[in-house]
């Protein structure tokens, strides 16, 4: 039986329309520590480590799509609730183009500048190749990583988030079987490992632009729009917190990456990548529900349904506490097998990044209350408050606890200011929500 945003959720109906959306973010992040995996036992220490430390940049680079996807998603899902689908269509057509021309114009000023900005961050020689090299393959699939991302939110506003699910696992299945011909039996090194991304990437791009714009059963279909400055910049507006975290993630990386090379060099760059490898899949979770909860809160909020808004954070609240403990128990029993997986080779680089690992795992039991709240608060259309939230949890507490932990701490400093930070940040988003409940009616 079709779920439509307009139905009342039971719990059990809720994790049913989240669960694709959910793994298609897991699965999304699996294909990229594939790509890690590949690069570190078959290309070598230095080529993985260059791998992460350019990553950060282009992960900025690719964030507009999903500001236009979630901000955007967040628009359309308000004008569906008005009734208004016409209008929903050209919104959802406008922000698709724009994506498509920003991402374009972003990757051939990233090809250009690619090699000073690798200089600037701080690599040298032979990682400083590593990083033009697969950074420039990266870039030429942007506009499609940048509508991957985007499309990501638009299949479950168009409520075929199983179609979305379904694209992001042919997107992952391409990388992963590119990956071990190009990198593992053709042995084509770090160029094979990017060519398996770059075209992965195009799949996940193209596929639903294919889909979308030719006569379907979802509500949604790209048609023709007209320039609409005032909605654009809404969408901005909304979706700047997603913007702002992907940003300032990859602000905050390349901070670690600064720290890590201070206090343990190259070694201590390699180990922050499998955290960060690791890290993706988990936070996935919260994610993925995250983003396939926003268009159902952004119906309600247009339909002015207060009751089903309250019902909806009461059950989000249950549902994000009980993940917040799973994920922590689960990363403390696979953190050996984890480190095992990528950096197993190396016995001190092993012991580094399981030592980092232990402490870094209590950072989930805190993660997902801000990552839903800054989610829930694009849902009811307030960028402000919801990149807030992102602001504070990915740059402001992050920044100041890795400059200040590790003077105390050291090395262990690290891997702590990520959970001092993720404290910090779920109690900002709880003191938010209580403060906002009158104006939304969802307590």
């Amino acid at each position: 039986m079709n779920i439509q945003l307009s139905d009342h959720f039971t719990g059990k109906k809720l994790m049913r329309f989240t669960f694709p959306t959910i793994i298609m973010m897991i699965f999304t992040s699996i294909y990229g520590v594939v790509d890690g995996f590949f690069v570190s036992n078959f290309v070598g220490k230095t080529p993985f480590a260059a791998v992460n430390f350019i990553m950060p940049f282009l992960m900025i680079l690719g964030a507009m799509g999903f500001m236009f996807g979630t901000g955007g998603s967040a628009l359309i899902a308000k004008t569906m609730g008005e009734r208004d689908h016409e209008k929903a269509n050209s919104l959802f057509s406008l922000f698709v183009y724009v994506t498509a021309i920003c991402g374009t114009i972003i990757a051939v000023l990233g090809i250009i500048f690619i090699r000073p900005i690798a200089e600037l961050l701080g690599a040298e020689g032979e990682m400083l190749s590593n990083c033009v090299l697969y950074g420039r393959i990266i870039l030429m699939a942007l506009p499609f990583f940048m509508l991957q991302y985007e499309f990501q939110s638009f299949f479950a506003t168009a409520e075929k988030p199983h179609l979305g699910l379904g694209v992001t696992v042919a997107a992952g299945l391409t990388n992963m079987i590119l990956d071990a011909l190009f990198v593992a039996a053709f042995q084509w090194g770090l160029v094979g490992a990017a060519l398996a991304t770059a075209l992965s990437q195009v799949v996940g791009g193209c596929v639903p632009v294919f889909y979308f714009a030719r006569k379907n059963k979802s509500l949604l279909k790209l048609t023709k729009t007209h320039f609409d400055g005032k909605s654009l910049l809404k969408a901005c507006t909304n979706g700047s917190s997603e913007l702002m975290s992907n940003i300032s993630i990859s602000i905050v990386s390349m901070l670690y990456n600064a720290q890590l090379m201070k206090y343990a060099g190259e070694d201590g760059v390699a180990a922050y990548g499998v955290l960060m490898y690791v890290n993706l899949v988990f936070l996935a979770v919260f994610i993925g529900y995250s983003v396939g909860t926003a268009p159902i809160i952004g119906y309600h909020y247009g339909a002015d349904n207060h009751a089903e808004l309250k019902n909806l954070l009461k059950k989000s609240l249950i549902i994000i506490g009980t993940f917040s403990v799973s994920m922590l128990l689960l990363a403390e029993l696979l953190s050996y097998p984890s480190a095992k997986i990528f950096v197993g080779y190396d016995s001190s680089l092993m012991n580094l990044t399981l030592n980092g690992f232990r402490i870094f795992s209590f950072s989930f039991l805190f993660a997902g209350m801000s990552i839903f709240g800054s989610s829930f608060f694009t849902a009811l259309n307030n960028g402000l408050i919801s990149a807030l939230i992102s602001f504070l949890r990915t740059l402001v507490f992050q920044i100041a606890a890795v400059l200040i932990l590790p003077l105390i701490f050291e090395i262990n400093g690290i891997w702590i200011s990520i959970v001092a930070a993720e404290i910090m940040a779920m109690t900002i988003t709880l003191i938010f929500i209580f403060k906002m409940k009158k104006r939304y009616h969802y307590i």
